[in-house]
């Protein structure tokens, strides 16, 4: 069974309410249509009625099941106001300024999944990155004890004998541009968990760098072996069951022949399925190279360390990868509080 295939079947015994905050955006009605057809949920878009309802006419989609909330008429939209305006933030900006803000899909779509309205989020394929992380970031309350708010990508590439047949969980591949080495370290302790509760395999991650346990001193793997040491130790302490390892190359982290050529003998070397990468530039470039040149299929950015599940897709998503995020964002919302029972 594909990966996606398996999310859809576990997601249909406790359907989730997932909000689309642009709702004039042809894929994401096309996702949202679906997700019903698969009985994964509710599907809530947002947007003015009028406009929402000509642009599913022009993408064919049919809107008798899909809710549609246009902020500015919405039934929350005061209270919405009067709890951004005790937000430290936004205390000073007035009830107009208030206003102006929460009629932003985003920032609409934030508070309600703040304040139980859905249960998960999934956006971006019309806007900017910062267009949806800005108002998450900032109206979304961390999880207990997480500083550190990044994101991972699922990928399943065909007829690979590499990963979790295929499946690899790529991080950071969006938010941190240079994470420190307690980034990194949380960076592998989040990914691995939402690994962990997607697949239900054992994560085996492994920290990447452009070296194998080095023994010269260079800056770079440096850095990532002291996230690893700092990952290694947090999950020991918390009786997390991860393997991490690192710095490892990334032909040693998952091909078995190379990790024995290399004297790599961990349970990560050579069988990772989670894939830590230094910086934002070698994580981005790498989920798009095996995406495009292996084909992969890709689910993300999928949010970690916020609250609430929430996920951001690329502007060049389709329609099928709209769905897929919807459907994890959903799957993670089941457990999110047997996960994360302080919340």
């Amino acid at each position: 069974m594909k990966f996606i295939d398996s999310i859809f079947e576990k997601l249909r015994t406790n359907p989730k309410r997932i909000v689309f905050p642009e709702g004039t955006e042809p894929r994401t009605l096309r996702a949202a249509e679906s997700y019903l057809q698969k009985k994964l949920g509710a599907a809530i878009v947002l947007g003015n009625r009028a406009k929402v309802e000509a642009a599913a006419r022009e993408a064919s989609v049919k809107l008798d099941r899909i809710h549609i909330i246009d902020p500015e008429k919405a039934d929350d939209l005061d209270s919405f106001c009067r709890r951004l305006e005790k937000l430290k933030r936004y205390r000073d900006l007035g009830k107009e300024a208030a206003r102006e803000i929460i009629l932003k899909p985003h920032y609409f779509a934030a508070m309600m999944i703040q304040y139980g309205q859905a249960d998960g989020l999934v956006g971006g394929a019309s806007v900017y990155p910062g267009t949806l992380f800005r108002p998450l970031l900032q109206l979304i309350k961390p999880l207990p004890g997480i500083e550190t708010i990044s994101s991972c990508t699922v990928l399943e590439v065909p007829d690979s004998k590499f990963g979790e047949a295929g499946v690899f969980f790529f991080a950071d591949c969006a938010v941190i541009p240079q994470p420190t080495v307690a980034q990194l370290a949380a960076i592998a302790i989040e990914t691995g968990t939402i690994c962990r509760q997607l697949s239900g395999v054992k994560p085996r991650i492994a920290m990447l760098s452009f070296s194998t346990k080095a023994t010269t001193k260079l800056p770079g793997p440096e850095r990532v072996a002291a996230a690893a040491a700092l990952a290694k130790k947090r999950a020991d302490k918390e009786r997390l069951e991860l393997e991490i390892d690192g710095e490892l190359q990334l032909d040693t982290a998952i091909m078995p022949e190379l990790a024995r050529i290399k004297g790599a003998t961990s349970a990560v070397a050579g069988r990772a399925n989670v894939l830590i990468f230094p910086d934002l530039q070698s994580g981005n470039i790498g989920v798009k190279l095996v995406q495009h040149l292996a084909k992969a299929e890709s689910y993300g950015q999928l949010l970690l360390g916020l609250s609430r599940p929430c996920g951001s897709v690329s502007r060049g998503a389709t329609t099928e990868e709209i769905l897929g995020v919807a459907a994890i964002i959903g799957l993670q919302a089941i457990e999110y509080r047997k996960l994360y029972p302080p919340i």
